[in-house]
């Protein structure tokens, strides 16, 4: 039962401390691809706390699950754990925990099955904007122009991933600032950002007042549009790339005063006129390794009393 307290105690650490250690930091807007891959660590390390401690409660509550969950350990490991000490109060535990992974997977369904609902309605509205020539299959063009007054790109996720691009947009781009718009938007494809915002949305709409999942919504939505923003610029270079996203925005109203739903641009578009540099490949490749070591931590807290018990 301890090491459910201590496990859980861990997570919900984890879950209050890393987004004000996160929003501290400067080097997020330098190295935005390793931010990603630390929010990814620290959330997985907080669920895989509370799974871990779901499990020991469980088994904890009931013989059954001891049975599973034990059943190649000696007996010193299993006494190590002191499972039968706190029967009620991990019977309670445990079934609320679940009912917390439960909800996760409800939230995460949902927010899937939104995702394949939006992307089916915007293609079948693409073909209607642009119907398919005779002989054309669905999905055989991965750029589609649209005719349009105002400029946007997207990239159009799923099985056949698809650029769009409006006529308008084509009309402002110029030279090389189109195949840096093109660049962004394969960056995000490449790295399938679609399925990390899908993540973040429905771990922080199951669970609002958890602060690592608000957070984490927040910080994928900013830092996959820096990263992409990082692979068109190191290929077309980060004035052309910033002048390709005061063209698509600037009929927008987002360079005023007042505050619009596409904030981030000016700070984008700032951040590739004035570069504050990368991190050293050390420093990377350290905050890369101890990233990784987060979900290490709680199965080291889940192993202690067995090691302990071993040795």
């Amino acid at each position: 039962m301890l090491v459910s307290l201590a496990l859980l105690l861990l997570g919900a650490m984890a879950a209050v401390v890393t987004p004000r250690l996160m929003a501290r930091a400067e080097w997020p807007e330098r190295e935005p691809v390793v931010a990603l891959w630390v929010w990814q660590c620290v959330v997985a390390g907080v669920l895989l706390s509370f799974a871990l401690s779901m499990t020991f409660s469980a088994a904890a509550a009931w013989q059954a699950v001891r049975g599973h969950v034990f059943a190649p350990a000696p007996r010193a490991v299993v006494e190590a754990y002191a499972l039968v000490a706190y029967g009620p109060w991990s019977a309670v535990m445990a079934v609320l925990l679940a009912l917390g992974g439960l909800w996760t997977a409800a939230m995460l369904t949902r927010e899937i099955h939104r995702a394949a609902v939006r992307r089916r309605r915007r293609r079948a509205e693409l073909l209607v904007r642009s119907p398919l020539l005779p002989g054309e299959e669905p999905g055989s063009e991965r750029l589609v122009v649209l005719e349009g007054e105002r400029p946007d790109a997207w990239w159009l996720p799923g099985a056949a991933p698809q650029l769009v691009i409006t006529t308008a947009a084509l009309g402002r781009l110029k030279g090389r600032q189109l195949d840096a718009v093109l660049a962004h938007e394969q960056g995000h494809a490449k790295a399938r950002h679609d399925w990390l915002l899908n993540c973040s949305a429905a771990l922080a709409s199951g669970f609002p007042q958890v602060p690592v999942f608000a957070a984490f919504r927040g910080e994928m939505h900013r830092l996959v549009e820096l990263a992409a923003d990082d692979v068109a610029s190191r290929r077309f270079g980060r004035l052309t790339t910033a002048l390709a996203l005061v063209e698509l925005n600037e009929e927008r109203g987002v360079f005023g005063p007042c505050p619009t739903p596409d904030a981030q641009v000016p700070l984008r578009v700032n951040r590739l006129l004035e570069p504050a540099g990368r991190l050293t490949a050390g420093r990377r490749l350290r905050l890369t390794a101890a990233a990784a070591l987060v979900p290490a931590i709680p199965l080291l807290v889940a192993l202690v009393p067995a090691l302990s018990a071993l040795s």
